[in-house]
């Protein structure tokens, strides 16, 4: 077992949020834990690591990391996110969720992939009605709609779509995606929000429709009812899911906040693109909450976060 307090980070490209994440956790801890570049150059199954806390920032693009992150869980790290839970989560089953707890958000559909995945063939899909209640589904969703794959992050094929003519032809467009045909929300008000350890929240005024780099460059403000029920959203929603580093997006038609989007345990925290004042806040609280987890670091027990959803299960609780 690890019995150092060090605070490992386990970065990718970016560079801005993991060197003020260092710096401020080392600010901050005074000497009692030390944070790094985490390093690997051995894994061996079964065997421990040196840190305590890993905060993840990569490894839901790099599998041999995911693998080493479950190795170091099962070993008493504390790695942010649960590299078990978000292995397991995506965007579908996250509106399922929300739609028990109380959470606003968008009709939606899961979509079965236009081309069929390697290794399948027509019979793999037996089960499968051909063709899909269309009729039934886009008399629920109407148009227009936005379409976009149920797990990955990022705007990366994203649909709007104006009429079943153009579903059909973008729907071919995707391939082996596996995609959500959801509701479009017209919105006066767009929020997006940080999460930090279930209990630090920062809503953030958010302009999807302008070019990156502008996108925080909003100015909408909250009413305090609305900025209240969005605070609660955030907090019920990573509660349940479990995730102690997320985004929540919020689009606010008649002052009613509509989750759009909250499954991001790697949300973007670079200062060009989240400007100063968000990525001073991200950066401390993100420290903060590392420290905390160090602080509570048993070395003899399982130290992940697992959501309330998780939690009712093996405790055999009612879920809602």
């Amino acid at each position: 077992m690890a019995t150092t307090k060090k605070i490992g980070i386990l970065f990718g490209k970016e560079n801005s949020f993991p060197q003020a994440f260092v710096d401020k956790v080392n600010a901050l801890a005074a000497g009692k834990f030390e944070a790094e570049f985490l390093s690997i150059d051995k894994v061996a199954q079964g065997a421990s690591t040196i840190y305590s806390v890993i905060v993840d920032r990569i490894s839901h693009d790099v599998p041999f990391y995911r693998a080493y992150l479950k190795n170091a869980a099962l070993n008493g790290a504390a790695v942010i996110n649960n590299p078990f839970w978000s292995s397991a989560d995506e965007k579908f089953f996250n509106n399922c969720l929300a739609t028990k707890i109380g959470i606003s958000v968008p009709k939606t559909v899961i979509l079965p992939s236009f081309d069929l995945p390697d290794d399948t063939s027509s019979q793999s899909f037996r089960n499968l009605a051909y063709p899909l209640d269309w009729d039934t589904i886009f008399d629920y969703i109407q148009f227009p709609a936005y379409m976009k794959p149920f797990a990955g992050g990022g705007w990366k094929s994203v649909y709007r779509l104006e009429n079943q003519e153009q579903f059909f032809e973008k729907h071919s467009e995707t391939k082996q995606l596996v995609m959500l045909l959801q509701e479009e929300i017209v919105f006066e008000q767009y929020y997006r929000c940080y999460c930090i350890g279930g209990k630090y929240v920062k809503i953030m005024p958010y302009e999807p429709r302008n070019e990156p780099h502008l996108r925080y460059d909003a100015h909408f403000i909250p009413s305090p009812s609305l900025l209240k029920r969005m605070k609660e959203d955030v907090l019920k929603i990573n509660q349940y899911l479990g995730y102690d580093f997320n985004t929540v997006e919020f689009a606010v038609r008649k002052d009613e906040p509509f989750a759009i989007d909250f499954c991001n345990p790697v949300p973007d925290s670079d200062k060009a693109s989240v400007g100063q004042e968000n990525f001073n806040w991200v950066v401390e609280n993100a420290a903060k909450f590392a420290i905390e987890k160090a602080a509570n670091y048993d070395g003899l027990k399982d130290n992940l976060t697992w959501g309330k959803y998780i939690q009712a299960a093996i405790q055999k609780e009612k879920l809602f």
